[in-house]
This record gives C-alpha cells, structure tokens and sequence, in this order.
C-alpha cells in the first residue's frame, strides 16, 4: 500500500504496522475460505460448518476481509472473492496460499517474527523464543510440516529449475552430488536436461525418503539416487560437482562456512562447487539488485541465517578454501561456481 492509498487515522504507518489484516488474510489462507467459496459454500452458517468454525467468530472475521477488499458481500448475505480474494485459491497461479498457510511450514515459521524484537537485541533467532526449539528440530519433529517445506521450496525452483538445468554444461561433471537437495526437484531437473549425468541427492531421512519416491516417479532411479547425510559431515568424495541451492542462507557465516568446507574437501582436487540462489545483490546473474531485507529478517529471525551479496559470499568461500570463478544467470537465480583454491 503506497503513502497515498493509505486513508484514516495513522495514515501509511498504521497500516504498515498492522498486525490484524495480515492475520485475517493467514486464517482465511489456513481454513481455505478462498477455496470453498469459489465452490459455491457462501453464507457464513455453511462456511462455518464446512471448516469447524464459530459462526458468530467467522462473521467477523469474514467482515474484516470485506474490509480489506479480499472479499464482497451480497445484500442476500453471501459471499464471492475479489480480484484479491482470488489469490487465496489453492490453484491460484501465484501459488502463495500456502505459503502463509498457518499449518504449513513457513505460515507457522513466520509467527515468530513477533518476536523480532528480541532478535534484534540479542542476536539471536525469534523461533525457539516462540515455540521452544528451533527451527530445524520442530520441522523434523512433524511429517506433515517438513513434507510442507519441502513442497514449498520445490515449488521456489518450478520456475527457474529449466534455467538451471540449461544455463550451466552439468553434464560435463558426470556426477553431482545436491547437498540438501530436499525432494530432488532441481536434481531431476538437471538430469532430464543432461542425459549422460548421474545425481544424488543427500539430505535427512524425511527428505531422502521422498526423493527417492520422485526420482523413481520420474523414472531416473538409473541415473539418480538419494543418501541419507548431513553436509555438516563429510561428503561422499570424487563426484563431479557439488550443489547447494537454497541452502547457505539458512545458516550464519560460522555454520554455512563449515557446509562450504565440507563441499570443499570433497571436490578437492578437481571438482566444482555450485551455490544456486538469489543472491541479495544479483539478479539473473547481474550485478545491481535490491537487497533482499524482507527475506534477510526472516532468515534471522528463523535460524540466524543470513542473504548474502557476492562479495560476501566471496569471503565466505575464501574462509572455506574455495574461490569465485564465474557467476551465471538461471531465471531469477544466478549460478555461482566455485574451484578450490590452489
């Protein structure tokens, strides 16, 4: 919302500030409202009963999305999406419903920014602050949370997985190795583009099991396989390439230096290392982007992780033994290559 469509008391910083729509928009997102609207159940009595809801609650709730414009309501009492309100169908293109989705894994990561506050003062992550341990063991902790994060950041790579695959000659490593590599969506990617490449994926249990469940859904278990690993702990040496994509912002420069050190040691003498994201000051692979602040505070906030610009990721890959030798662009993400250094 820009200054000037900002009206009322508090004017644009109010409604920066406020708490209340943002949340209505996460209910309506959590209990599908978008979903069973467009399917013909209107009245605030039907939806109630569709989603195990309190009438008298719901109605409220349902007024204030009239307010903001994710919903319209008729004189009979029923109610239809907005332009707005479309956006919370679970086929919406946009694909964002789940994503702030409170069941899911980042609607329910994102309620500690609460506590952002203490964050800040104490540099520290907000997660364990709000539910008592963090992030990573409350994941781990619920099948249906991590099978969620693995969905959500498959689906970050829908569209620039073809990029990925064709920007870069994988096929010259004969192997690569994606270090938390999640359900292999960008590993069976690179594999369909590149017929003479082998892959595997190496994660936790949870995601190791469902890329072993994708691989062979795309009939690649001949040419891909999925390993049980942390890449904390040594690799698996001698492969052609080693990738982490989404991976180092999760973590603080300590922690993300020793992932690094690990791919390192195990491309070592010859190998690459690959670190596919969105670097906060490159887009496509140009210099010259906006930082990405939003997604900054959410990593500390999170997991004190951290988005880095290049040169900051240049240091970090000099701290771990290995150094920059070109960046390319893939979609929205950008191809950062790494070699030990000599």
């Amino acid at each position: 919302m820009t200054e000037q469509e900002a009206t009322g008391w508090g004017g644009w910083l109010w409604a920066a500030a406020d708490l209340v729509t943002p949340m209505a928009i996460r209910v309506a997102a959590t209990l599908r409202l978008a979903d069973r609207i467009a399917a013909g159940t209107q009245t605030t009595e039907a939806l109630a009963a569709a989603v195990e809801a309190d009438p008298d609650a719901l109605e409220r709730l349902l007024r204030h999305l009239v307010t903001a414009g994710v919903l319209a309501r008729a004189e009979s009492g029923a109610y239809r999406l907005t332009t707005r309100g479309e956006q919370l169908r679970d086929d919406h293109p946009g694909g964002v419903r789940a994503w702030i989705d409170l069941d899911g894994a980042i609607g329910r990561a994102d309620l500690c920014l609460v506590h952002l506050l203490h964050s800040v003062r104490a540099g520290e992550p907000a997660f364990p602050r709000q539910f008592g341990r963090p992030f990573w063991d409350d994941l781990s902790a619920d099948a249906g949370r991590a099978a969620s994060f693995d969905a959500l950041m498959g689906a970050r790579l829908v569209a620039d997985a073809p990029a990925v695959a064709t920007a870069y000659p994988w096929g010259t490593l004969r192997h690569i190795i994606d270090a938390g590599g999640g359900n292999a969506s960008l590993l069976i990617a690179i594999l369909r583009a590149h017929a003479d490449l082998r892959g595997t994926v190496l994660d936790l249990a949870g995601p190791v099991a469902r890329a072993e469940q994708a691989i062979a859904a795309a009939g690649l278990a001949h040419r891909a396989d999925a390993r049980v690993g942390s890449f904390f702990d040594a690799l698996p040496a001698g492969a052609g390439g080693y990738l982490l994509s989404g991976v180092l912002h999760d973590w603080p420069d300590q922690d993300a230096a020793r992932i690094l050190r690990r791919c390192a040691e195990a491309a070592a003498p010859a190998g690459r290392v690959f670190v596919v994201d969105h670097v906060s000051d490159v887009i496509g692979g140009a210099e010259g982007g906006a930082p990405d602040t939003e997604g900054d505070l959410r990593m500390l906030c999170y997991v004190r992780g951290r988005e880095r610009t290049l040169d900051e990721l240049g240091e970090l890959a000099g701290s771990a033994g290995l150094h920059v030798t070109s960046v390319t662009p893939a979609g929205s993400r950008s191809i950062i290559e790494l070699i030990p250094s000599r």
